[in-house]
């Protein structure tokens, strides 16, 4: 029979053999091609993140960080197709809003993201733009809440998708603001903008870079920023929270990992993850997209997540908007 005391000593062997194989393997780390899933096509925002992020990664680390574009069903098939991969850091996944959207918004989900994702690293977040067709008299945001109480059942709210981002920005902010507004989902940014410029609709929170280069010329108007501070891109545009409290909604981006990847394997993932994010160019270009990087601990990350699940709960359950079967 086993001493206590040389079951002990075994188990502390054990766990020690364990501790210096993590370890190990994360020195080694990868030795072969590292798969990023997107949960889009190619050419989107999601996807210029990962590939600008991923050819960093590539040159660093001596291995391919391949991009797999996996669209579909709202990027739910990209999200469960990692976390049911083997958890040993050669597939990851590009975390986006519709991961936290999507927790609340569909009705039969077979994961949890906030408990079958392991963060990695954020990598920056994205206002999105209350813009208006220039016909609108308002010219800030109090203007318009005025405007749009005042014209009830008029004023119509653009958006590129039931349940995008996009959408439930313009939820939230009916549902802190106490204006009404009839909400026209379209397939995409572009035809919402389309009709914006022509005035079909009066308002849409856009996403920054398909709104932006509109604002610029002058054919649309921005009122605010969804941030909780100013875009460098637009420093002359306020944010949305000076007048609305407490309001934020911008568009969260991250590395992901199937849970129980090694520590030591998301440890290194985070700190070379960071360390792009440093770099002067790869900080200019993500400003470019619109929002600065966001460099911290994979907890930190991981609260992030936790708080954009919940936020976009409440406000799907105050929109009684209808769970996708």
């Amino acid at each position: 029979m086993i001493s206590r005391r040389t079951a002990i000593c075994l188990t502390a062997i054990g766990l020690s053999m364990t501790a210096s194989i993590g370890t190990a393997l994360a020195a080694d780390y990868p030795t072969r091609p590292v798969k990023w899933v997107v949960g889009y096509p190619p050419g989107g925002a999601t996807d210029i993140i990962a590939r600008l992020i991923g050819q960093r990664l590539s040159e660093r680390l001596g291995q391919q960080f391949v991009i797999e574009n996996k669209p579909g069903a709202g990027n739910n098939i990209a999200t469960e197709s990692v976390i049911n991969a083997e958890p040993d850091g050669y597939t990851l996944l590009l975390v986006n809003p519709a991961n936290y959207i999507n927790a609340s918004l569909y009705a039969n989900l077979k994961f949890n993201v906030v408990r079958d994702i392991a963060p990695v690293a954020a990598f920056n977040r994205v206002p999105n733009v209350m813009t208006v067709n220039n016909n609108v008299p308002a010219k800030t945001v109090a203007e318009f809440i005025a405007y749009v109480k005042a014209n009830p059942g008029k004023v119509n709210l653009a958006s590129s998708g039931n349940g995008t981002s996009v959408h439930l920005s313009g939820e939230m902010f009916m549902m802190m603001s106490g204006a009404k507004m009839q909400h026209v989902p379209y397939r995409g940014a572009a035809p919402a903008i389309t009709d914006l410029l022509g005035g079909q609709v009066q308002v849409i929170f856009d996403n920054m870079p398909s709104i932006l280069q509109h604002i610029r010329a002058g054919s649309l108007r921005a009122l605010a920023v969804t941030s909780t501070v100013r875009s460098g891109l637009l420093p002359d545009v306020p944010v949305l929270a000076d007048t609305i409290p407490g309001y934020e909604a911008s568009a969260l981006f991250g590395m992901g990992a199937p849970k129980n990847t090694p520590k030591e394997i998301i440890e290194k993932l985070n700190k070379e993850v960071n360390a792009v994010l440093a770099e002067p160019a790869i900080k200019a270009k993500l400003i470019d997209l619109g929002g600065e990087p966001l460099i911290g601990p994979p907890d930190a990350f991981g609260k992030m997540i936790v708080e954009e699940t919940d936020k976009w709960k409440k406000v799907i359950d105050s929109a009684n908007i209808e769970k996708v079967q």
